[in-house]
């Protein structure tokens, strides 16, 4: 087994070979590694080196890799590659892993492929994609093993000798009747040290509750967590067993979302290809770059409200970016931990109010601190009392605004559907921009004219 130092020093030597032109090394180097470590090295690549080393992987770990790989950089593979080649490289993959590529394969492959597959393993790819890509179900493996609760330990040992091996990640083995309704888990534990006389009633553990199969994948990942499960049991309405859920799916699905909202917070996509070429990122990047735009126009007409007093009263324009840019800071410290909590359903309505207030009362806090050190700082320089308790007043102003904003602002968003990492954080600044140039140039007028 290969350790993560060896694993890096593998990639190196593998870029050094393919810099040098020794291919026939740099093949071995590449058919030695898991496909998760060698999808991460492709997703690395510029795409002339990417389609180099695509080309030395061997045929029957293709499919695995590809499940691995992000969606982009997936599609732009299978693109090139022949139909026999993909229908090849889909034989013999788990049913979970095959039901993630199929909607990314032609339909003529998508044909084949379930042409290729015998009855049971075509009924069970047929069980998960019935369900939502993002749910319990989607997420889940067919591939269980089931004892009945009324046979001893004995000779559940027996059948598990007989079969020969069992799933990847088995932890458990699930407890079913004869309708197939799921009444506990047998921990391999508990049958390896029990009495073989003892039944399967008698050991199995009935404490963990299995988990539906509509549930959303970041709930699964909650309830790994707070349980701290190795795999569990996925059940349909009728509590009948569909599948189970393992530890490393779980894993795929928190780096998944972390990568979403970090790159959402960009108005970005995580499947985007780094190596993409420039008028493909150029597209993308373009609408949010877009919408930015719209929003710095829209502070910039309330700045134009107020060019009369900015031209009798120059030094307004010199402090005008302070009082917007500390809201801005302000509004995404409470708008980043606002939607983390929705993220791990912290936050419903019996404690909205509970937080609201606090997060008002820290923008309060924070606004009498900072707008005493900003009024003095502006005193200080410019030597004028009165302009600096009007960046005092619009500083507290901006700043319980940005407070109720970052707190408002993911919660009305989600209501509406939209995902508060991706806009969230253009919305918030144009809230913090308009409402700050506002308070500070509109308390300017009043005061100092």
């Amino acid at each position: 087994m290969q350790t993560a130092g060896q694993t890096n020093l593998d990639l190196d030597l593998l870029r050094e070979q393919l810099g040098t032109g020794r291919l026939r090394t740099a093949r071995l180097i590449v058919n030695s590694l898991h496909p998760g470590e060698l999808a991460r090295l492709l997703e690395s690549l510029p795409r002339g080196q990417r389609a180099l080393v695509w080309d030395m992987v061997d045929e029957e770990a293709e499919g695995e890799v590809l499940v691995e790989l992000g969606d982009e950089i997936r599609d732009d593979l299978i693109e090139g590659m022949p139909i026999e080649e993909l229908v090849a490289a889909m034989g013999g993959m788990q049913v979970d892993d095959l039901a993630d590529l199929l909607a990314d394969l032609p339909e003529t492959v998508t044909r084949e492929v379930v042409l290729s597959l015998d009855n049971q393993d075509r009924e069970r790819l047929a069980t998960v994609l019935a369900y939502d890509q993002n749910s319990a179900g989607g997420l889940m493996n067919v591939d269980v093993v089931t004892v009945r609760p009324d046979v001893t330990l004995g000779v559940v040992l027996r059948y598990l000798r007989a079969r020969g091996e069992v799933p990847d990640g088995t932890d458990a083995l699930f407890v079913v009747n004869r309708r197939n309704e799921y009444l506990g888990s047998l921990y391999l534990s508990r049958l390896l040290t029990g009495d073989e006389e003892s039944l399967v009633a008698a050991s199995m553990s009935t404490e963990g509750m299995p988990i539906p199969a509509t549930m959303p994948t970041i709930e699964v990942a909650r309830e790994f967590e707070d349980r701290d499960l190795l795999s569990a049991p996925v059940v349909d309405d009728e509590q009948r067993l569909l599948g189970r859920i393992t530890v490393d799916d779980v894993v795929d699905v928190i780096r998944d979302e972390a990568e979403h909202s970090l790159m959402s917070a960009a108005g970005l996509d995580e499947d985007d290809d780094m190596f993409a070429p420039v008028l493909r990122s150029s597209r993308r990047r373009a609408v949010w770059l877009g919408v930015n735009l719209l929003t710095a126009f829209l502070a910039a007409s309330v700045v134009d409200l107020f060019q009369s007093t900015i031209d009798k009263v120059v030094l307004l324009a010199v402090l005008m970016p302070v009082v917007p840019s500390m809201g801005g800071v302000a509004g995404t410290q409470s708008l980043t931990i606002i939607t983390r909590a929705m993220a791990l359903g912290q936050i419903d309505t019996a404690n909205a109010r509970g937080i609201l207030r606090k997060e008002l009362a820290v923008g309060l806090l924070n606004g009498a601190g900072w707008a005493v050190i900003v009024a003095l700082a502006t005193y200080l320089w410019f030597g004028d009392w009165e302009l600096g308790a009007v960046i005092a007043a619009a500083m507290v102003i901006n700043l319980v605004t940005a407070a109720v904003s970052g707190f408002s602002i993911p919660l009305v968003l989600r209501r509406m559907s939209i995902d508060p990492a991706l806009a969230g954080g253009v919305v918030l600044t144009t809230v913090t921009d308009v409402v700050g140039y506002m308070a500070f140039l509109g308390l300017g007028a009043i005061v100092l004219l």
